[in-house]
């Protein structure tokens, strides 16, 4: 049987200016609509949640709840200088906190069985902050099959080169920019990152801080005071893959000169929407960032991005069409 949130609640976005602080805490209800795509690899895995506190963490208590259901070895959460649950403490001297959990001592009930988990205070104190970075976390880090979690959108090119470095499958979750970060866009293009199954447009909520200024274009507060805004560009990144990654975008426009002009500098066409790809071209085309929404494998090449291709003239800059600079674009090709 599978767990779902009912009266969970939100969960909350702590973003201060620090980068240290910017930690986003995702909604389990985005976190069961994606991680449920990935049940066969999940079973038999120890999961690693090292963004989390296990305490208010709905990462952890997604694992947690379906310990069972997803077949999983063991649950490993650590997070950062947080000893006390209140997420939105400003206090120095917290310490980071870590739990490694193996499934027993569950109750039938599985929520009052959480409740008691919590009280029982099951977590240790980090010698350490916490950082991803440390050693410590490292360690914890070697011991897990798979890392799902939320890590600092300020900190994802040191993240990403992290779990790439030691070999790590991952489900996170991040700001759609990071595709155009090169070290990033880099495993996209060579099929080791892809975007995740149920984020491919919009925006997505979070819970804010007393304290955070409410500038956001969407904001609200509920009828208990607590701050809310909206969040654009946010993207699953993975690379555990999903039947529905393979489906093939089906294609009907015809190319013509007229409605597809080159870039001034490359020999590729533009093309403005994902919808607007031609049927009938061969050669390279620049899409919109939003193409790696639908992006399929078995159908395109991924040549590289705008700024980023090799051979371009002017390298580093992103490609103009009479005189008029772009916005980012990813060339790719049909594949025969």
């Amino acid at each position: 049987m599978r767990i779902y949130s009912y009266n969970m609640g939100n969960e909350t976005l702590n973003k201060a200016s620090k980068a240290k602080n910017d930690e986003f805490y995702t909604q389990l209800s985005d976190i069961e609509k994606e991680c449920w795509h990935y049940e066969e690899h999940f079973k038999g895995k120890t999961i690693l949640c090292n963004c989390d506190d296990p305490r208010v963490s709905r990462f952890f208590y997604f694992f947690y709840a379906n310990f069972r259901t997803l077949g999983l070895k063991r649950l490993i959460a650590t997070c950062y200088k947080n000893l006390n649950p209140d997420l939105f403490s400003q206090n120095l001297d917290e310490q980071a906190v870590y739990c490694i959990y193996d499934g027993t001592d569950r109750a039938d009930d599985v929520f009052k069985d959480y409740d008691a988990f919590i009280k029982q205070n099951k977590w240790e104190v980090l010698k350490g902050d916490g950082d991803f970075h440390s050693p410590e976390c490292i360690e914890l880090l070697k011991q897990a099959d798979i890392v799902c979690t939320n890590p600092p959108f300020s900190l994802f090119r040191e993240y990403i080169a992290q779990l790439v470095e030691y070999d790590k499958k991952f489900l996170i979750i991040g700001n759609m920019n990071a595709i155009t970060y090169k070290d990033c866009f880099k495993l996209i293009k060579e099929n080791k990152m892809w975007m995740g199954r149920s984020i491919h447009s919009g925006d997505r909520e979070f819970g804010v801080p007393d304290y955070y200024p409410l500038t956001a274009a969407g904001y609200r507060i509920d009828d208990n005071g607590k701050k809310f805004i909206r969040v654009k560009g946010v993207r699953w990144f993975t690379n555990l893959d999903y039947k529905e990654r393979h489906e093939k975008l089906d294609l009907y426009r015809k190319y013509t000169a007229e409605k597809y002009p080159h870039y001034d500098s490359y020999d590729a066409i533009e093309v403005g929407k994902v919808a607007d790809i031609p049927e009938d071209l061969d050669g390279a085309m620049g899409v919109p960032i939003t193409f790696l929404d639908k992006y399929n494998p078995d159908q395109f090449e991924i040549i590289g991005i705008d700024r980023y291709v090799e051979d371009n003239p002017h390298y580093g800059h992103r490609f103009k069409i009479n005189g008029k600079e772009m916005y980012a674009r990813i060339l790719i090709k049909r594949k025969k």
